[in-house]
């Protein structure tokens, strides 16, 4: 199952290896990976998404709280939360093909962020379903080239990660 592991942890150099360091010394794998300073210069927000079993997540959370650079952290996919990703693509747009593209955008709420005569920057926010089911809709033959982020989440409500 996938989980969204967010995190505060000392803004220092090295911390965020140390993280990295830590699950690839166990053997636990980074699906996407987003990191940076908080309202508090001292403070970094890193965002991980993983797969696993809760025993699985429980031991990743375990170790993670163990790093003397991890100030607090949470497992945003345990309760109601909000998540976006960032992706900009690049496709080829001939022709005919150029309103279907633009259309086929429209629907997503993705936006012509660049055009030449033959391809299309676009970009889309949202899940990272929505994302995949944009690149799906582009097809093979279209995409050219894909950029994104990783996910960036945080809790619903009153709930924050803070000190």
């Amino acid at each position: 199952m996938r989980h969204i592991i967010s995190l505060l942890m000392e803004n220092e150099p090295g911390a965020l290896s140390r993280v990295v360091g830590l699950f690839s010394q166990r053997n636990y794998n980074i699906d996407s990976l987003t990191v940076a300073p908080t309202e508090d210069n001292s403070l970094s927000r890193l965002t991980v998404t993983t797969n696993g079993d809760d025993a699985r997540i429980e031991q990743i959370t375990k170790h993670l709280n163990r790093l003397v650079d991890v100030v607090k952290l949470v497992d945003l996919t345990e309760g109601a939360h909000v998540e976006r990703e960032l992706m900009l693509i690049k496709v080829k747009a001939l022709g005919a093909q150029r309103a279907e593209i633009k259309r086929t955008a429209d629907i997503f709420r993705g936006q012509v962020v660049d055009l030449t005569a033959n391809v299309f920057t676009i970009q889309l926010t949202g899940t990272s379903d929505k994302l995949d089911a944009f690149i799906a809709a582009m097809g093979e033959n279209t995409v050219l080239e894909v950029a994104r982020t990783g996910v960036s989440g945080i809790s619903r409500g009153e709930k924050t990660l803070a000190l």
